[in-house]
């Protein structure tokens, strides 16, 4: 048997086999930096820079931190915080709302779907006040979320009990 040198076995220099796979790594780290870039632009989660608002709701069932707050469908803020009243077992939502949108003080909040599978956001309806709400202001008129599920069950019970008085 005749034995080989590395050398032998793999032609061209160690030298450029590391040059090769730190070129590698270096483009792999590059696109990985792209897509972190990207998801980070495309998500909307940027630092704070408006003013913050409470709310509270009966019900929060499906919104998250992170949520759209939308006037008009146009999205003017983001959910920052839920918390429970400990007094009135109420939840208490921290919006965070651009600093160019001024909301009047008797605005209403309700908490509606994007459609049967879609995520949850806080739709604003503004007020014809002539004052505004200032950063650590409260909405005081608000509808919390609705439970699909408990209404197509209460639709399904109802169908089948008139069915069934016949």
């Amino acid at each position: 048997p005749v034995f080989r040198s590395d050398k032998e076995r793999h032609p061209g220099s160690p030298m450029q086999s590391n040059l090769v796979e730190t070129l590698i790594g270096t483009l792999v780290v590059v696109v990985a930096a792209v897509f972190l870039f990207y998801g980070y632009s495309a998500s909307g989660m940027r630092s704070s820079s408006g003013y913050h608002v409470n709310a509270a709701f009966s019900s929060v069932d499906g919104l998250a931190n992170g949520s759209d707050v939308r006037l008009s469908g146009i999205k003017i803020g983001t959910v920052v915080g839920q918390d429970l009243d400990p007094e009135t077992y109420q939840a208490v939502v921290k919006l965070d709302i651009a600093s160019d949108v001024k909301l009047p003080d008797d605005s209403s909040a309700k908490i509606t779907s994007e459609g049967l599978l879609g995520g949850s956001y806080i739709s604003v309806t503004p007020g014809g006040s002539e004052e505004m709400l200032a950063d650590g202001g409260e909405i005081m008129f608000t509808q919390g979320s609705v439970d699909l599920m408990s209404l197509i069950g209460q639709a399904v019970f109802s169908a089948s009990d008139s069915g069934s008085d016949e």
